[in-house]
C-alpha cells in the first residue's frame, strides 16, 4: 500500500489518468447492467428467435427492410415506437429482439420499449451488418 501511495505521489498525472479510465469502465459496466435490455450476438439472437413467442422488430427504413431482414421480422420505424401505436402496444408484452442496419439505432428503440413497459428486450449487436458478416441468411420481400 505504501508503494501505491508513493507511486501516486511521484506520478500524479499518470495515476489520475488511470483513475479516470477505471471510473469510466466501472460507470459503463453499471450503465450496461441497468439499462433494462441486453445485447446479443447473432448466434445468441438465433437462440432467442427460436423461442416461439419472440417478436423480431426491425426498425430499419422500409427500403432497407425490403432489401433484407431477419426471417419473421416485422418492420416498425423508430418514430412509431410509442404507446399510441396499436402494433407496439400489442407486441411490448412479448419477448423482443430489436434489429436495425448496424445496431446503433436499435439501442434507442430498446430504451423506448423498456420505458413503455417491455420487460424482455434484446438488441442484435452489430445489426444486420454483423448478421450478414457472421454468414446468417436474410429474408426478402
Amino acid at each position: 500500500m505504501e508503494q501505491l501511495i508513493e507511486f501516486a505521489g511521484n506520478h500524479g498525472p499518470l495515476f489520475a489518468g488511470f483513475a479516470v479510465v477505471l471510473l469510466l469502465i466501472v460507470w459503463t459496466e453499471i450503465a450496461r447492467f441497468t439499462r433494462g435490455y441486453q445485447e446479443l450476438t447473432p448466434a445468441q439472437a438465433v437462440q432467442k428467435m427460436n423461442q416461439a413467442e419472440t417478436v423480431v422488430l426491425d426498425i430499419s427504413s422500409s427500403g432497407d427492410f425490403s432489401k433484407g431482414h431477419l426471417s419473421g421480422a416485422i418492420n416498425i420505424g423508430l418514430s412509431r415506437i410509442s404507446d399510441s401505436d396499436p402494433e407496439v402496444s400489442k407486441i411490448k408484452s412479448s419477448p423482443l429482439l430489436v434489429v436495425c442496419k448496424n445496431g446503433n439505432t436499435a439501442h434507442q428503440a430498446a430504451a423506448r420499449l423498456v420505458k413503455l413497459g417491455a420487460t424482455d428486450v434484446a438488441v442484435l449487436k452489430g445489426g444486420i451488418t454483423q448478421w450478414q458478416s457472421d454468414q446468417f441468411p436474410l429474408a426478402s420481400n
